[in-house]
């Protein structure tokens, strides 16, 4: 494996394909470390053109770049070039602009493109937005992105597409765009697909920090952009270069984590995997040596070496910032890391960015199932239940079947998405229709005997992972398609139930349910707003007039049994602060908390709500 260039003229075989490098001395001319881990990894997915000596593809095997370009870096202008003298201005240029060094010395130009000409191509409908000044900057690549600091990725002059998905506040668009200035990206190209155009603040940073930036139609996918530039480029390697297209297109389709853990295979002769946190195989073609990732999930730090047979593994997380690591995806390498040299770790640490790639890939896709949570808003909410079975027929499930509710929710700390990736991962492969109630995620599937099992195991890898988390489950006995919402009732009572065990993750189904919730749930609708509006609707509405929880006062004094020190102890307020609100209870009400009739009908209003 090459770590590090030489000055000398020996050719040089990689892992895989036989290929020669001929590297020219240039003076003193500084080779950085990070450009000698770029070229291994490049080498190590296979990526070094035989045809074109110096050339080499970047690290997610996007595009191409010359393997000696080094960074916008200080120089020294006399000993820049053997043989040579170059002034400071002369040197800048030749460190921006990008070259192939060949057997005679040569400085050879790798082809690029104008941005000017990328406006101009008409099948791709792009609109300049700003920066028509710098429309003759030189484009090397072209890269999708969508992490909020790509920089880590970019070595100078390439065409930066995204889909704004960075952008949560206005803010972010000053922080994403200065860093493709301070990385020497060309320019940019916005998707208007996420926001309906493109946000102003995105506008106005682009033009401060003087990066072009370029509107891409909806009905133009990024793929289509990211190969035609790229191809019009790297005009004479266009067999390398389609694919290299082709891996791009696999990856951003959702086919290519299978191709991109052949390669290393193949290359290096390390098995990889993909793996969920209940240690299903997103990707990999082999069963992974290891039976389940509780282990990893309960460490607090990765990379773990896992030695559970003959064969050891490390399991690395894709995401470096993940606040929820039961929510995220895992790569599972074959080998002890610690014996890796630095070239092989490398190629892992690129080969997770893929993978993290093609996760928020799948997230996004997932998420954004509008019928799915219109569904669910519907069964909570007043619709009539011929509207509710009309909708349900856009998820795909079979008329006439019946259905099992699941509720999941977790506590503080965790947001929607977070639950909704948990359900969508521990029901996989039945079906689901998720959606979101608050904090909750409810989950339709349709009945199975098996699920609340399936559901129990899943729950166990779970907690190992947790990590301070307390996540509960309640599932729902089977219905048809009139039963939903009581269905969607009884299983978020089950998870409430759930949530008062013992254990980091709990589950409760119906069969362990309160004989009174099995009664509630057959009670008519408009009974039910009539019961639960007379009770609890004048404490909701002086929460949110004055911002206070009586509602949440209300139900957890019920739960303590009307214990005052328990009551606020679980508030975490004052014993004082429990009587006042108590008091505010029974004067908005009219009923008195210390009679049990009063109680009970607190109880099965809050079990209706």
């Amino acid at each position: 494996m090459v770590s590090r260039l030489s000055p000398s003229h020996t050719p040089s075989t990689v892992s895989g394909e036989p290929f020669t490098v001929h590297v020219t001395r240039i003076g003193q001319l500084p080779f950085h470390d990070r450009n000698a881990r770029r070229t291994a990894t490049a080498t190590a997915f296979g990526a070094i053109d035989g045809n074109a000596p110096g050339n080499r593809m970047d690290a997610l095997g996007i595009g191409t770049r010359p393997m000696d370009h080094a960074r916008r870096r200080p120089v020294d202008p006399t000993t820049a070039i053997e043989g040579q003298t170059r002034s400071t201005q002369n040197v800048s240029q030749l460190t921006r602009s990008p070259l192939w060094v060949c057997p005679r010395g040569t400085a050879v130009s790798v082809s690029t493109v104008r941005l000017r000409s990328v406006l101009a191509m008409a099948d791709l409908g792009l609109e300049l937005i700003s920066g028509e000044e710098d429309l003759d900057r030189s484009v090397r690549w072209a890269v999708t992105t969508d992490l909020l600091d790509p920089s880590r990725y970019l070595s100078g002059d390439e065409l930066v597409i995204t889909g704004l998905h960075w952008r949560h506040h206005a803010s972010d668009s000053a922080a994403f765009v200065r860093a493709l200035a301070r990385s020497g990206a060309a320019g940019m190209i916005a998707g208007p697909a996420r926001y309906g155009g493109i946000p102003r603040d995105v506008i106005e940073a682009c033009r401060h920090h003087r990066i072009p930036l370029l509107r891409v139609p909806e009905s133009v996918t990024f793929a289509r952009v990211t190969e035609q530039v790229n191809r019009n480029v790297a005009t004479g390697r266009s067999a390398h270069l389609s694919a290299v297209l082709d891996r791009h297109r696999q990856v951003v389709s959702g086919r290519g984590l299978e191709s991109v853990l052949g390669l290393i295979e193949r290359d290096l002769g390390m098995r990889c995997w993909v793996l969920s946190f209940t240690g299903r195989v997103v990707a990999g073609s082999s069963t992974p040596p290891i039976e389940r990732l509780g282990t990893a999930l309960g460490t607090r730090r990765l990379p773990l070496v896992l030695r559970e047979t003959d064969s050891p593994c490390t399991v690395f997380a894709i995401s470096e910032h993940s606040t929820a690591r039961v929510a995220d995806w895992y790569l599972v390498c074959e080998g002890d890391r610690s014996d890796w040299p630095e070239e092989r770790r490398a190629v892992v640490r690129e080969l997770a960015a893929v993978v993290a790639l093609e996760r928020t890939r799948a997230d996004r896709e997932s998420t954004t199932d509008r019928i799915a949570q219109e569904l669910i808003d519907m069964i909570v909410g007043e619709a009539e239940p011929a509207e509710v079975m009309s909708r349900l027929d856009f998820t795909g499930h079979r008329s006439g079947q019946c259905h099992v509710a699941v509720a999941a929710a977790a506590s503080a700390g965790q947001d929607a998405e977070t639950i909704r990736i948990v359900l969508r991962e521990t029901l996989y492969g039945r079906n689901p229709v998720i959606g979101t109630i608050g904090h909750e995620g409810i989950a339709l599937i349709p009945a199975d005997s098996a699920v609340v099992d399936e559901i129990r195991r899943a729950a166990e890898v779970l907690a190992a992972g947790l990590d301070g988390v307390r996540l509960s489950f309640g599932i729902s006995r089977a219905v048809d398609r009139t039963g939903l919402r009581g269905a969607v009732e009884e299983a978020r009572y089950a998870c409430r139930s759930a949530a008062a065990g013992a254990e980091p993750a709990n589950v409760v189904s119906h069969d362990q349910l309160a004989t009174h919730m099995l009664l509630l749930s057959s009670v008519p609708d408009e009974v039910r707003r009539i019961f639960r509006g007379r009770l609890l609707a004048p404490l909701h509405d002086y929460d949110r007039r004055h911002r206070t929880d009586l509602v949440l006062t209300l139900e957890t004094f019920l739960r303590v049994s009307g214990g005052w020190s328990a009551c606020a102890d679980r508030l975490h307020v004052h014993v004082n602060t429990v009587r006042y609100r108590i008091e505010r209870i029974e004067e908005l009400t009219g009923r008195d908390l210390s009679r049990l009739e009063d109680r009970v009908d607190f109880f099965l209003a809050l079990a209706l709500w």
